[in-house]
């Protein structure tokens, strides 16, 4: 009988698990494919009260001290928001005039998900219709329609929003050094990952199509050279927690680039960087493995593609 080695639970570790928590995803899976959903719904309001923008930045969530929010969307002459609170346990909607409608985060269906928040928008004198197809996955059920998925642990959710944070922290502090066009820290529900994008200024060729997702949107978020890093809490296909970055278009020797830490390698097929979850979390300065991670990768696609670093970037120490 062979046994498997136990990692020998440290104070560091312990206090990493508080501060950067562990997110197996094989332990959550139920609930993180649950909550995707979710957030798509939400989302799926975001995208059809919202005007458009570019590269689609109208469509994403955003972090919150609480979970993950819409920020604030027009319905005539009112405002709404809807905001996922990961500490309470509450999808809770608020309105410009004062009215609100909660209920609580707890094990139901998507399609029971979708019926109860569209009755809550009601309550509010809010009528939005959405498109029910989930977006940018394999096999989708339409929401109302999907009593597949319908697990919510309340911990595992909260380990994964304080994830997010701690990733949108380190990112939001990265994001400063760059006073070129640069999207927001933002989380995409289509991918369910957290993202910031800067862009080189110069057009890029037409984006190849994606699988899953229609060519428009593909090549409206292409449109301009990017460098894009993240966050992603892994799938049943990958099941790990990844931070990523890529360039589109890939510059030539991108992939041989050394980046920062040695744990991180390069995908080919994936065509991005790969830098696992726990090597940060369990680091010794976490955001200083985060920080080498996002910034070697972007050496990688600014120095390789020719960006013009001296007027697209600020010395670290004038970011804050």
């Amino acid at each position: 009988m062979t046994t498997k080695p136990v990692r020998r639970q440290t104070p560091h570790n312990r206090l990493m698990d508080v501060v950067w928590p562990s997110l197996p995803f094989i332990e959550w899976q139920e609930t993180c494919e649950t909550l995707h959903m979710w957030t798509q719904i939400v989302g799926k309001v975001r995208l059809a009260q919202s005007p458009m923008i570019n590269h689609w930045w109208q469509v994403p969530l955003y972090v919150t001290s609480r979970g993950l929010t819409t920020s604030p969307m027009p319905y005539g002459e009112r405002a709404f928001q809807i905001d996922f609170d990961f500490i309470d346990h509450e999808l809770r909607i608020q309105t410009s005039d004062g009215a609100t409608h909660s209920f609580p985060l707890r094990p139901q269906s998507v399609a029971d998900f979708y019926r109860e928040f569209m009755a809550a928008l009601r309550s509010l004198d809010i009528e939005v219709r959405v498109m029910t197809r989930p977006s940018e996955i394999e096999n989708p059920i339409p929401f109302e329609q999907d009593f597949k998925h319908a697990s919510y642990d309340r911990d595992q959710a909260r380990r994964f929003w304080l994830a997010l944070a701690q990733a949108d922290r380190v990112m939001r502090r990265f994001r400063s050094r760059f006073i070129g066009k640069c999207s927001p820290v933002h989380f995409f529900w289509g991918g369910f990952d957290l993202a910031v994008t800067r862009f080189s200024g110069w057009r890029a060729p037409e984006h190849p199509s994606v699988p899953n997702t229609p060519d428009f949107v593909v090549r409206e978020a292409y449109s301009h050279e990017v460098s894009s890093a993240g966050f992603w809490p892994g799938n049943a296909a990958a099941p790990e927690p990844v931070f990523y970055s890529y360039a589109y278009p890939e510059p030539n020797g991108f992939g041989g680039w050394r980046a920062a830490p040695d744990e991180a390698s390069y995908s080919p097929e994936m065509k991005e960087f790969i830098l696992p979850y726990d090597v940060v979390r369990l680091a010794k300065d976490p955001d200083r493995t985060l920080t080498q991670f996002l910034q070697s990768t972007y050496e990688a696609a600014a120095d390789l593609g020719k960006w013009d670093r001296a007027t697209l970037e600020r010395a670290p120490e004038d970011a804050g």
